[in-house]
């Protein structure tokens, strides 16, 4: 029993090990974006347990910085609820992409639909593990690297913003820059660009047809038709 579970610590290991590479561009975003929030937090008066919490038990980014002006504005549950959706509705996408990876997840499978942000989602559909680790140790090692890097960052800009005052006009930002540099990183790292170029297409359209406050959840719909409807082409083209 002890050299079985001695065994499954070493894999662990190797798991975090092998997957901690690949989170190091999360890391520096995450921990900017959490101090980000952790001080735009701080700000309205609240302390860095509540930054702890929030990015403990919500852990969405874009969501938490909204969540701010709804904690300081007056309560609509309707608005909540409406905001939460339009916010968060690519996550059903993400989801539904993910069933076949996560299916063989067992007791991490829960976990695994809870933290899977933009980021995490980026990475686990990049990201390969080695041939000698364990693949779903490896994607779990990714999705709770990237959770504690938010969840430390929040805390770090809880306290900074406690004891330091000045100008968050624009910061939170980083959120954007992340975005921005994630989309880089994976154009580069693709010889084939043609699901990045199907994203920019279809969400210009359907920014200039349904406007800046509605344009994610039909983009969302329609880049997932697209891409199911040209799956065998790409997949050629990338094998080429």
């Amino acid at each position: 029993m002890g050299k079985l579970e001695n065994g499954q610590g070493l894999m662990k290991i190797k798991a975090l090990k092998a997957a901690f590479p690949h989170t190091i561009p999360v890391l520096m975003g995450y921990m900017f974006m959490g101090i980000a929030f952790g001080i735009l937090l701080r700000s309205k008066g609240y302390n860095f347990g509540w930054a702890v919490m929030m990015s403990t038990v919500i852990f969405a980014g874009s969501m938490q910085f909204v969540s701010i002006n709804l904690l300081t504005s007056n309560f609509n549950l309707a608005t909540v609820v409406y905001m939460t959706l339009m916010v968060n509705a690519r996550h059903l996408f993400y989801g539904l992409s993910m069933l076949d990876q996560f299916k063989d997840m067992r007791k991490k499978k829960p976990y695994m639909i809870f933290s899977l942000t933009d980021e995490t989602f980026s990475l686990l559909c990049s990201a390969k593990p080695p041939h000698d680790v364990n693949k779903n140790s490896f994607y779990f090692c990714i999705a709770l690297l990237n959770h504690i890097y938010w969840i430390t960052g929040s805390a770090i800009g809880g306290i900074i913003g406690s004891v330091l005052s000045f100008n968050t006009k624009g910061i939170d930002f980083v959120m954007t820059a992340l975005f921005v540099v994630i989309f880089v990183e994976q154009w580069k790292a693709n010889k084939k660009h043609i699901p990045a170029l199907i994203g920019i297409c279809v969400s210009l359209l359907c920014l200039i047809t349904f406007g800046t406050s509605r344009f994610i959840l039909p983009s969302m719909i329609l880049m997932l038709i697209t891409l199911t409807v040209l799956r065998k082409t790409i997949e050629m083209r990338n094998r080429q």
